[in-house]
């Protein structure tokens, strides 16, 4: 669901219907909408009302029938005949309170979560605000793009990946997938060591579970839906279609749908390990070049689970975790808090970390790090606590991601920055995953790369 109803209320109603505008406004996105939820919200209000009121009439009429039993009374044709009318009206009733309570969700999944005080409000990325800074940021004419320094080292194969899988298919070769699992192996290591437990998900979402965790524009500009037989199609459901999954984020947070959590045992710390699918419509220029944006490669993520007093503490400790991993690697970068504007709606807050590209001379994302607050949870019906009777307030837990690296963009920065005349040095931390490997010489010379490689050669 998203947002919790009972804050489009207003203020004197114990809601926050001003806070909500007033995010909605942040994030420049029509208030209207809000406005729209209110109307769904009063609808749905109504709807259940009508239907409780007819059923407690029922219970009312049985009473009485019960109490005259009971007596050994005479029951009457016009009590029964009551009782069979206010019956009559309550499917009826049920069918257009469900009805209701489908459209105020639908309204309230137009809105994202409530916009932290903290976010720079702009809707021009630009505007992102630098908060902090580690490394160099050295700049060289004579350095090579990644993919270009990839062909040298006949690290992958572009044009034949391109004939098996169509555009930005790629095979990764050699000393390019040495450098991707060793990536991995390390990522895994570095979260084991910080008390994470590791999942590989399943790769393939139920719709149903899918449209709990993705918003609705990711189903067509980011995820790829697998097309069933027309056999299949006739029977399809929210369980039968499938998606593959864009990032572990989306299967994890899905993990505990439906659980209540002792709160004995958070926070909860998952690190996913998976192959991931993105469509990636709509980008074009230099980020087609080379791995750096591509339909499949692996990620190793960061996803928790805490209670609300402790999600912004956990928020800053997970961002650590990622500049403690791509310093490791002496990889330089800044980080920096996105705009209101460009937040998606589960985040209230998002980091990104950006490595620096010296043949670009510019930074270029290699990690994202948000605070979903109760946003996903309330989705997935994540709870913590006893479960209480007549307890009317449902206490949801927190969720948050962080990438830790994408292991195709932290190849990329690797080259990038670790370059030199005749190959690449290992970066420390990962030589004991390529046995040993210190340095990896350049087997191709640049003048001599297929333009699918060198596309973008220096003049």
């Amino acid at each position: 669901m998203g947002l919790d109803p009972l804050l489009f209320r207003t203020e004197d109603q114990g809601g926050k219907l001003e806070l909500v505008k007033e995010s909605q406004r942040r994030r420049y996105k029509p208030e209207e909408q809000v406005n729209n939820v209110v109307a769904a919200y009063e609808e749905n209000r109504r709807a259940q009302h009508a239907k409780d009121q007819a059923k407690s009439e029922v219970k009312k009429i049985q009473d009485e029938i019960t109490a005259k039993k009971k007596a050994k009374q005479e029951v009457d044709e016009q009590l029964l005949k009551n009782k069979t009318e206010a019956e009559s009206k309550v499917p009826q009733l049920e069918k257009d309170h469900e009805e209701a309570s489908i459209r105020m969700e639908s309204a309230i999944r137009a809105i994202g979560n409530i916009v932290h005080q903290s976010v720079p409000v702009s809707k021009d990325e630009k505007d992102n605000l630098v908060v902090k800074q580690w490394g160099d940021f050295k700049t060289d004419p004579e350095k090579k793009h990644h993919h270009e320094v990839l062909g040298m080292l006949d690290g992958y194969e572009s044009a034949r990946g391109v004939k098996v899988a169509g555009h930005r298919g790629y095979f990764l070769k050699g000393v390019g997938v040495q450098l991707n699992f060793a990536i991995m192996q390390y990522g895994m290591d570095f979260l084991n060591s910080r008390d994470y437990t590791m999942l590989q998900p399943p790769y393939l979402m139920n719709r149903g579970v899918m449209s709990n965790t993705a918003q609705l524009e990711e189903f067509d500009e980011a995820l790829y839906k697998i097309n069933l037989s027309s056999a299949d199609q006739a029977s399809a459901s929210e369980e039968t279609e499938k998606y593959l999954i864009a990032t572990s984020e989306q299967p994890i947070s899905a993990l505990h749908q439906g659980e209540w959590l002792d709160p004995k045992n958070l926070p909860i710390r998952y690190g996913g390990v998976s192959t991931c699918f993105r469509k990636e419509a709509g980008a074009h220029g230099k980020d087609t070049w080379g791995i750096f944006r591509v339909h499949q490669f692996e990620k190793i993520e960061q996803f928790c689970i805490t209670s609300p007093e402790t999600s912004w503490e956990m928020h800053e400790k997970m961002l650590e975790h990622s500049e403690e991993f791509y310093q490791s690697l002496g990889i330089p970068y800044r980080v920096v808090s996105i705009v209101s504007g460009a937040l998606n709606n589960a985040a209230a807050k998002k980091y990104d970390l950006e490595g620096w590209f010296p043949s670009f001379n510019e930074h270029r994302e290699l990690v994202s790090c948000s605070n979903c607050t109760d946003y996903q949870s309330r989705s997935m019906e994540i709870r913590y606590g006893s479960k209480k009777q007549n307890e009317r307030e449902k206490k949801y837990v927190h969720m948050l991601n962080s990438t830790l690296c994408a292991t195709t963009r932290t190849i990329c920065a690797i080259l990038e920055n670790y370059q030199t005349p005749t190959g690449v040095q290992v970066p420390e931390a990962l030589q004991k995953y390529m046995g040993g490997k210190t340095f990896m010489e350049f087997k191709i010379k640049y003048e001599d790369l297929p333009t699918s490689k060198g596309a973008a050669k220096k003049k």
